[in-house]
């Protein structure tokens, strides 16, 4: 197992001693190996939905504990080809991106419509397949920040993937079509039995401000998990909170005093507890995103925000790049310490 206390290193005490009085832990659907029993079976979904989420999870390492472990590599498109698999050019071959996820223990493997379907008969009943539905591109010029379609629910189904995946961009000029697209898209996946998983981002210039990047603010990363619960996300991916206050220093929406004097603090924890209360208290499960690979230090930053994560009320991981950018067996190292921290007695609900 994991050295969880050594990887934290300085920050030990202060991540796995903490408690959250905001939002206390009561007032939280939590994560447990009942969720769709006792929490998520209120919702008005089709037999088949839940029975297909009870399938994400009964898989990998993390089975029967209420938590998810994902591989997501959708970043051929989203950040090219070459910049996503120059590290580590054997997952040009998508099929090492799902033995990937199967040598890592993950509950699911996220990626395109063509990466899946092109392995999908030999691996669709191994390891349970999410189909991300569209993509933002990087190849035409200038550059455009949208999100298209490139898939259909459909499509997704026929190969026997059990889950769908779509991104909006919040605050963004096409939001509000990307909105539209993504609800519709997700009703079709709801009436076909599908899981529906949204990347809920927050993307517009002037939410940096003063050299503070609040796309990554609790209250706007909040208000994006909120409306992503609202068109029926089952379950919401959102980045982890690294600050707050988006709203007042950018002078923009609505929000209220409270939000930064009663339910939030400085505390990490604090910060990703305000998302998860706006994914219905947890009715609705966020994972956070793992992020960027930096390098050596991955290990111990991808140990970090699990611990965050679970200790919030989080419902886990969704990690890809820390994984595949580096030899197959040192990414099965970190998807493994990532679900060693969710299977860890001693990592508790804050």
């Amino acid at each position: 197992m994991t050295d969880i206390m050594q990887l934290l290193g300085q920050e030990a005490e202060s991540l796995l001693d903490y408690q959250c009085k905001a939002i206390p832990k009561e007032q939280l659907h939590l994560p447990n190996p009942h969720f769709v029993d006792q929490t998520f079976s209120s919702h008005n979904r089709k037999p088949t939905v839940l029975r297909n989420l009870q399938t994400l999870f009964n898989h990998g390492r993390l089975a029967g504990t209420g938590y998810l472990s994902i591989l997501p590599v959708d970043q051929g498109i989203e950040h090219s080809a070459g910049a996503s698999f120059a590290p580590n050019p054997i997952y040009f071959d998508p099929e090492n991106i799902v033995k990937l996820a199967i040598e890592g223990g993950c509950n699911a493997v996220a990626s395109t419509l063509g990466g899946l379907s092109s392995v999908s008969r030999r691996y669709a009943h191994k390891i349970p397949f999410l189909v991300k539905l569209n993509h933002n591109e990087i190849l035409s010029y200038p550059t455009t920040y949208d999100q298209t379609f490139y898939a259909t629910v459909e499509q997704a189904f026929d190969m026997g993937a059990v889950a769908v995946g779509a991104t909006i961009y919040f605050g963004s000029p096409e939001s509000r079509r990307q909105i539209t697209e993504v609800m519709e898209a997700f009703k079709r996946a709801h009436d076909l039995g599908m899981v529906t998983v949204l990347w809920a981002y927050t993307r517009n210039n002037a939410f940096k401000k003063d050299g503070v990047d609040y796309h990554v603010s609790a209250d706007l990363t909040g208000q994006a998990n909120h409306i992503a619960v609202t068109i029926e996300a089952d379950i919401v991916k959102q980045k982890m909170a690294e600050n707050n206050g988006g709203y007042n220093a950018i002078n923009f929406g609505k929000t209220h005093p409270k939000v930064y004097s009663e339910l939030t603090t400085d505390h990490p924890i604090d910060l990703v507890r305000y998302q998860v209360a706006n994914c219905y208290m947890g009715r609705v499960g966020m994972i956070n995103s793992g992020g960027e690979s930096k390098g050596s230090g991955d290990l111990a930053q991808a140990v970090r925000t699990a611990v965050i994560n679970k200790r919030a009320g989080g419902m886990g991981l969704i990690s890809g790049r820390k994984a595949f950018q580096r030899p197959m067996k040192d990414g099965v190292a970190i998807l493994n310490a990532i679900q060693d921290v969710y299977l860890s007695k001693s990592v508790t609900i804050a």
